[in-house]
């Protein structure tokens, strides 16, 4: 049997450390997150630097690891725990150098088989595919669809995360088709009813797809 499905959360793409960090507490103290990505695409790198000395303590008192979105170097600067790259960002390479062998390092592959198996075989911890659905807070590459998970679960074992307008309501068939991650935004903090509800409702929803 493989492994369940989990929350892989990523921040919104602005932040106010002061009222996101202790947003970010009651979120992961409310149910299971695997990860945290720090993802501020336009914050220059002192902004970034300051957010993730800031929420590495917060993570690390929960045993959930902290990726750096787009710049290896800063995840290595601070110590995180790797680092997410996409077509536009550093290489795979030269993101396993900055973090090292220790180091976690995903990659984006839209929908992109290659580009997936490359990095499969380059040693990413996982791939990412999307986006699956509208989104917000990105301008998505391309367009991917759930066959595109069911053949990456079906052959290889590298795990995949499934991003792109995810939320408790829609997730379902990307949990069914072997998605092991759902990169999720908007559907926690944006959820109406806060950013824990938010947790809760989407590992209510994991769980009952994984049951299904």
């Amino acid at each position: 049997m493989s492994d369940p499905c989990r929350l892989y959360l990523i921040t919104p793409p602005e932040v106010d450390l002061e009222s996101f960090a202790p947003a970010l507490e009651a979120a992961l103290d409310a149910g299971d997150v695997a990860c945290l990505q720090l993802r501020l695409k336009q914050a220059d790198d002192d902004a970034v630097r300051r957010a993730g000395e800031r929420l590495l303590p917060i993570c690390r008192t929960r045993d959930v690891p902290l990726l750096i979105n787009d710049r290896p170097d800063l995840a290595a600067e601070i110590g995180a725990d790797g680092a997410h790259v996409g077509a536009d960002d550093a290489s795979y390479a030269d993101a396993r150098e900055r973090v090292g062998a220790d180091g976690m390092v995903g990659v984006s592959c839209y929908d992109s088989r290659h580009r997936a198996m490359e990095a499969a075989a380059s040693g990413a911890d996982y791939v990412a595919f999307g986006a699956f659905f509208p989104t917000e807070t990105k301008t998505p590459r391309a367009k991917a669809d759930t066959h595109l998970l069911k053949w990456w679960s079906t052959l290889m074992v590298v795990p995949c995360v499934a991003i792109g307008g995810i939320t408790a309501e829609n997730c379902g068939p990307l949990v069914e088709n072997g998605a092991d991650f759902l990169a999720v935004i908007g559907g926690v903090w944006s959820h109406p009813g806060g950013p824990e509800a938010g947790v809760k409702a989407i590992n209510r929803a994991i769980a009952s797809a994984g049951a299904s």
